[in-house]
């Protein structure tokens, strides 16, 4: 069995970042995380072993009535960070730069006079920084989400959540445009560099790989899509999030590993995996 690392891999600077000035700012008192600073557990953990609080501000501890928060890499909306602001509390920017680019092409398009459509998962809560400040926004998420579009915009502008399949959002936007062909549909291509370059790498495990391996969090979008572009690709692919988790089993018969992991998954845990690749490698050929 043959073990192939994917050209781009793991955790991008914008997370890398967010994380080092968590851990900057826990060293010098008490700070609380607005979320999950990125969604996954084993940096969560880590964040947690220094002194790093996940929840609301309500749970924030506070110094005279003011709290030192740190809003996560998923980003927030404006009307949010003026509230947090307003209330006094010391508020930090763990947002990923990609993810404040998406919002400022967002406002453009709306301070142009286009109507709002982000394709991205509902709920997520990057999208719902995105649209917290234009609560008419749509969010689409399959073609059938398009319908919801209102039939008096002539002028639609669509972003999209940055770490979703380039392929999904180009497909999105276009059945956009067949749904409403008199309208003035303009896509700005917000995915971000980091997750493009691990999907296209992905895309030449694809073309050696009976088998793909993916890092990261359960909750994490981009480390998700990779696994479901995998299967939908026919090979078997197994998401995990810890090398603990790998069962000899799923590899019988495999001839060719690929190994590839999320936007928000430590070098560290990638290196683990791989290791434990390569003791089922060798328990799998003294076996036969």
């Amino acid at each position: 069995m043959k073990i192939i690392l994917a050209e781009h891999f793991g955790m991008c600077f914008g997370v890398r970042d967010a994380i080092a000035e968590a851990e900057r700012l826990a060293a010098v008192g008490p700070l609380t995380i607005l979320g999950e600073l990125v969604h996954n557990p084993v940096v969560r953990e880590r964040l947690r072993g220094r002194g790093v609080h996940e929840g609301s501000l309500t749970e924030a501890p506070t110094n005279g009535g003011a709290a030192q928060v740190m809003i996560t890499a998923h980003g927030a909306s404006d009307a949010k960070r003026r509230a947090w602001r307003e209330a006094g509390h010391a508020v930090a920017d763990g947002t990923c730069p990609l993810v404040h680019r998406a919002h400022e092409q967002l406002r453009r398009l709306v301070a142009a006079g286009y109507f709002p459509v982000l394709v991205g998962q509902r709920g997520h809560v990057e999208v719902l920084g995105l649209t917290g400040d234009f609560p008419g926004a749509i969010v689409i998420e399959e073609t059938a989400h398009v319908d919801a579009l209102p039939e008096s915009e002539t002028r639609i502008g669509v972003i999209s959540q940055t770490t979703q399949p380039l392929t999904r959002v180009f497909a999105l936007v276009e059945a956009i445009r067949q749904a409403r062909p008199a309208a003035d549909v303009k896509f700005c291509d917000t995915v971000c560099q980091p997750t493009k370059n691990r999907q296209a790498a992905l895309q030449k495990l694809l073309a050696d790989c009976d088998t793909i391996v993916v890092v990261g969090g359960n909750q994490s979008n981009n480390t998700r899509q990779l696994a479901e572009t995998a299967r939908a690709a026919g090979r078997r692919a197994f998401h995990i999030e810890r090398p603990e988790e790998l069962c000899e089993e799923w590899l019988v018969g495999a001839e060719n590993v690929g190994l590839t992991a999320g936007t928000s998954t430590l070098k560290e845990t990638v290196a683990a995996v791989h290791t434990r690749l390569l003791q089922i490698t060798h328990a799998v050929g003294a076996g036969s």
